[in-house]
């Protein structure tokens, strides 16, 4: 008898077994491996992000909610109207272009711009959020990505007062809705989550991460 198989077991369950943990094994190396489709842009990525936010720029994070945003289709517009890799809606573009010289051509559409857009906005939000770290300071800077800056203002304080640390994101200021509708802030909290902890792991290989 073989000692490595249950004489009960047909020789056909075992092979079905291993093929489940083959499968397995596929879907674990595809959830951390760097999407195709991004690769064309990881050098612009990594030149931008460096140039605003320095060389220790989490460009894993940026790269993530790009891949969250667009999987890195840079003509796409979604059905409210936000375009490019960075999905901005035409009031944000316009915004930036006013408030950002460099940006001042306001095209989304063209991936160069939306690139040194993206990493301009966050770091524009960043600047304008505290936190007891990065992890938790990206997190909110995300989330102000997302849904607005006066949100995750308004959520701090509603936090503060029910007896949460204003100064984490997770398991704290997430856990509070300070009046938006319920599809708007469960999209929201789920948004850093989902860019910080599943997909920026993915490109630690072109910089820094926030929350790894």
């Amino acid at each position: 008898m073989n000692n490595h198989q249950h004489p009960d077991t047909p020789p056909g369950m075992m092979l079905f077994f291993l093929l489940i943990l083959l499968m397995g094994g596929a879907f674990d190396a595809n959830a951390t491996r760097t999407p195709q489709a991004a690769l064309p842009y990881r050098a612009a990525l990594i030149r931008n992000a460096r140039l605003v936010w320095g060389l220790n720029a989490p460009v894993a994070d940026f790269a993530a909610q790009i891949e969250h945003e667009s999987s890195w289709q840079p003509g796409i517009t979604n059905h409210i109207g936000a375009q490019g890799l960075g999905q901005f809606m035409p009031a944000t573009t316009a915004w930036i272009g006013e408030v950002m010289p460099e940006l001042a051509d306001k095209a989304p559409l063209n991936p160069g711009w939306s690139l040194r857009a993206v990493v301009s906005f966050d770091n524009w939000l960043w600047q304008r959020l505290s936190a007891v770290n990065s992890c938790e300071r990206m997190a909110m800077t995300l989330s102000a990505y997302n849904g607005g800056l006066g949100w995750v203002q308004r959520d701090r304080r509603l936090a503060e007062r029910q007896g949460f640390d204003g100064r984490r994101w997770f398991d704290s200021i997430e856990r509070v809705n300070a009046g938006r509708r319920a599809s708007a802030w469960r999209e929201n909290r789920h948004y850093p989550r989902r860019i910080l902890k599943s997909l920026a792991p993915r490109y630690l290989t072109w910089g820094g991460a926030s929350c790894v």
